[in-house]
């Protein structure tokens, strides 16, 4: 393996989930990490291999320790097994990748969240057998997958009760990952403690605000204090790994047996009809087709006038093209425009649409459809043409 002018960096352990270090500047190996990704007193860390132009020419680099000096210690290798991390994520390079999809190898899916999340099942119900990966936020998700250290991510987009996943909405357009299939998860939540635990004894519910808001009916008639984690499982590990005796989260089933946790009470959510959609994402887009059904989701905006957005619905409309979902959200770059309309001196907001529609991009109605909205949009991109999931219907 020839060396290296640049490395995209990611740290790990056999227990932490993916964080992402900015690449260096130059060619040298940065010395310092999170110190709470220390093994046995040294630093493990892997990255990518690129010449000095950035295109990839596969390998990993492997360091693990500082010599006196603070520098790095290691050299480049193919392995993936050290003695400190026999678990270690394996980045792929491009190569690893084609061949491991040609040989049905196992696909590593990134989700947010710990093990145990709606995100994990939802993305083992997307890709069974695969090989899921925790990330920290929705943002190292998506660089996971950029970074060629996951092939795919599944990432919720919106639920049935609590709506969209704006943070997500926005994350796709800042990315250049295409949405590639969705998935569908029912929700049913558990109220878990530790073992020994009785519902009585609980003062407080650690939980996602999103779904303490959805079991509220439930936990205020059992008398419970509601504080809100980052999530689901999040919630369950704590109380485990701190052995609290008063109290309790709300998370599913996998988690209580991941965690060693008791299940005091099952569907405690006030509606049972909880659904949540994630989407499947990855660097290249799947060939279209029209053999089953397909949707097609994009990202436009417009100018200011009168009846423009029905302008625009009207292209779909007219071809008998049915729409499934219409999210609008502020142009964080321009929020504000000037109208036309000098004599009022009056401002707007200026929006982006997120639109779903039920269509294969391989459907001539749908090419022309869109042919017909890029002639007045003022932007256009198609996120994904993608199998529709209709487990649910």
């Amino acid at each position: 393996m020839a060396s290296t002018a640049h490395a995209v960096w990611s740290a790990a352990s056999t227990t932490d989930r993916i964080r992402l270090h900015p690449s260096p500047s130059d060619s040298k190996i940065p010395s310092r990490f999170d110190s709470k990704l220390r093994l046995d007193g040294g630093v493990v860390f892997t990255g990518l291999c690129t010449n000095s132009d950035g295109r990839w020419i596969g390998g990993r680099i492997e360091c693990v320790g500082t010599n006196n000096s603070g520098s790095v210690m290691g050299g480049l290798s193919n392995d993936v097994v050290t003695k400190d991390s026999p678990t270690l994520p394996k980045p792929l390079t491009s190569t690893d990748l084609s061949n491991s999809i040609a040989e049905g190898s196992q696909l590593r899916v990134a989700y947010q969240g710990v093990r145990g999340a709606y995100s994990e099942s939802a993305a083992e119900k997307a890709y069974p057998n695969c090989e899921a990966v925790p990330c920290e936020q929705f943002d190292t998700a998506f660089e996971a997958v950029e970074r060629w250290l996951v092939d795919r991510a599944v990432l919720p987009i919106e639920n049935s009760l609590g709506g969209s996943i704006h943070r997500n909405y926005d994350l796709l357009l800042r990315h250049r990952l295409h949405i590639v299939g969705e998935v569908k998860l029912q929700i049913r939540h558990c109220l878990l403690a530790n073992v020994g635990v009785k519902v009585e004894n609980l003062r407080r519910v650690l939980s996602h605000q999103q779904a303490l808001a959805q079991c509220e009916n439930t936990l205020t008639k059992m008398g419970l204090v509601r504080e809100a984690v980052d999530d689901t499982a999040g919630a369950a590990k704590f109380i485990a790994s701190h052995q609290l005796q008063d109290t309790g989260a709300v998370a599913s089933a996998t988690a209580a047996r991941i965690y060693d946790l008791n299940i005091l009470a099952q569907d405690i959510q006030d509606d049972s009809d909880n659904v949540t959609r994630f989407l499947m994402l990855a660097r290249e887009p799947i060939i279209p087709g029209t053999g089953r059904p397909f949707k097609t989701s994009i990202v436009f905006s417009l100018d200011e006038g009168a009846g423009m957005l029905c302008k625009a619905l009207n292209v779909f409309s007219s071809r008998e093209i049915n729409l499934t979902k219409i999210e609008s959200r502020p142009l964080r770059k321009r929020p504000l425009r000037a109208s036309d309309d000098s004599s009022n001196g009056s401002q707007y907001f200026d929006y982006l649409f997120y639109l779903d529609f039920e269509a294969s991009m391989a459907d001539q109605k749908a090419q022309n459809a869109l042919r017909h909205l890029k002639e007045f949009a003022t932007f256009l991109r198609v996120l994904g043409s993608y199998p529709a999931d209709i487990s649910m219907s």
